[in-house]
């Protein structure tokens, strides 16, 4: 399966219908998603589906309105970039947006990498 741009503008509208299956549907079973906050350099880790299954709901529950708009995306071979803003409200009531960016890995055209990173706004 090729990745093309719809497939990355389709991975976004998952997340921003807070679709937790379709979203896992793009996932392969072997794949592995960084989170931009955690406790290493690197972010919390998730390994394997149902881990990122799990990173990922505890997304929608620390910003139930999570939304990721003025996206744009690039495609080449087996690796996509998505640029977003994110915008939301934390749970604490605090508003969020920043800009942020998903490295994404493909094999067989489901993500096996997804790496995420954010702004840190001061």
């Amino acid at each position: 399966m090729e990745v093309t741009i719809e497939t990355l503008k389709g991975f976004i509208d998952a997340f921003n219908r807070h679709d937790l299956d379709a979203i896992m549907d793009y996932f392969a079973e072997d794949c592995m998603f960084y989170n931009p906050r955690g406790a290493g350099p690197r972010g919390d880790r998730y390994i394997g589906k149902e881990q990122v299954r799990a990173g990922l709901a505890k997304r929608f529950e620390g910003i139930p309105d999570v939304h990721y708009g003025e996206d744009r995306h690039w495609v080449c071979q087996e690796l996509g970039v998505s640029e977003w803003t994110l915008t939301g409200t934390a749970a604490s009531g605090t508003k969020i947006a920043v800009r942020g960016v998903d490295l994404l890995e493909f094999s067989g055209g489901k993500i096996v990498r997804k790496d995420s990173f954010w702004k840190i706004i001061e």
